[in-house]
């Protein structure tokens, strides 16, 4: 069982920047995908991105167009979300979301296996 906790949330202004952590326990992290999703008030929850298990592959949502980067330290168990030139869009509850084990990266958008709670992120106008 993979334990998931997010941090970084908070509330920024439009056009800043905000790094997210997710910090995993309870598994070998690197056998498995990672990723974070949001969902915002009213809304269904949303795919942002994902990375595969060493990192060398990143891919994002629609519309993310540029503004997102995604990585992860193995070593630290943590994978991260780098969000720059926010807009009050983007404002959401923040998931990080592990894909199956051995899996690829593209398996986080639909076969997300662990959660972790979430973090509140607000863009203000």
């Amino acid at each position: 069982q993979v334990q998931l906790v997010e941090s970084g949330g908070g509330l920024v202004q439009a056009g800043d920047s905000l790094k997210l952590s997710c910090a995993a326990s309870g598994g070998t992290f690197s056998w498995y995908p990672m990723g974070w999703f949001r969902q915002a008030p009213g809304k269904e929850r949303e795919f942002v991105g994902g990375i595969s298990r060493y990192g060398e592959i990143t891919h994002f949502g629609d519309f993310v167009k540029g503004r997102f980067a995604i990585s992860r330290d193995n070593a630290k168990t943590t994978v991260y979300l780098q969000m720059s030139r926010l807009k009050p869009e983007d404002t959401a509850v923040y998931y990080c979301a592990s894909g199956p084990k051995f899996g690829a990266s593209e398996q986080v958008r639909n076969e997300p296996t662990y959660w972790g709670q979430g973090t509140q992120v607000t863009v203000s106008s």
